[in-house]
């Protein structure tokens, strides 16, 4: 008997999924950043539809994350390379919404010295509003959160709440694994070293404009 078609729609959280990645370069040794976001979403599909009793279907991928600027880094390549890396997202068919880092002051508890803090600001949010527009419009049946931020709980309670039809999902990328996202969706798996090393971009990458997009160095 045919199992029931799902769509299923991924909202990633690039910071918390970039800084895991760089973690798992640290112990593997391997390189894994230049990811390939659409490879790595599609993985899960099978194990997905297996728990659900369902044949889980890609749909959209929402990809968020925050551009660093010449004063919020040391290195100014670090902005190219996350430019660079976009373009491939997007050329792969992943939605990106990109928000603004920004400097607030931060007073040292120990010397009461005041300084500059680069934070990104606006992403827990888009990615709160994005899961809850996914679920009204009716984009897709599964929505699925890529993300160890616990922040993010209320709006996964809040989507389950509002729209009890639908199923909220979690993955969470490598060592952000704690009990509280692993507890508050329909179901949770878990960012693996392997799956990110079967799911990395080739290199160099040829875009359907005829741009060749090279992995940037100590990627």
């Amino acid at each position: 008997m045919d199992r029931e078609s799902s769509s299923v729609s991924f909202i990633v959280d690039g910071l918390n999924l970039y800084h895991s990645l760089r973690e798992m370069e640290g112990l593997s040794k391997k390189p894994s950043r230049w990811l390939d976001l659409r490879r790595l979403c599609e993985s899960y599909l099978f194990a997905m539809g297996q728990r659900l009793g369902i044949r889980a279907e890609l749909g959209a991928i929402h990809y968020f994350s925050a551009y660093p600027t010449p004063t919020t880094v040391r290195e100014h390549e670090v902005v190219e390379r996350q430019r660079t890396y976009i373009a491939a997202l997007e050329a792969t068919g992943v939605s990106v919404t990109m928000s603004p880092f920004k400097n607030r002051d931060v007073r040292c508890p120990h010397c009461r010295i005041v300084f500059k803090r680069a934070e990104e600001k606006e992403t827990d949010v888009a990615m709160a509003v994005k899961l809850v527009e996914v679920c009204a419009r009716g984009e897709a049946s599964i929505a699925v959160l890529i993300t160890g931020d616990s922040d993010l709980r209320p709006a996964i309670a809040t989507a389950r709440r509002l729209f009890p039809q639908k199923k909220v999902g979690v993955v969470t990328p490598f060592l952000r694994h704690t009990t509280e996202m692993q507890e508050i969706g329909d179901f949770h798996f878990k960012v693996s070293q392997k799956l990110v090393q079967s799911a990395q971009f080739p290199n160099p990458i040829r875009l359907p404009d005829g741009r060749v997009l090279a992995k940037p160095h100590g990627w």
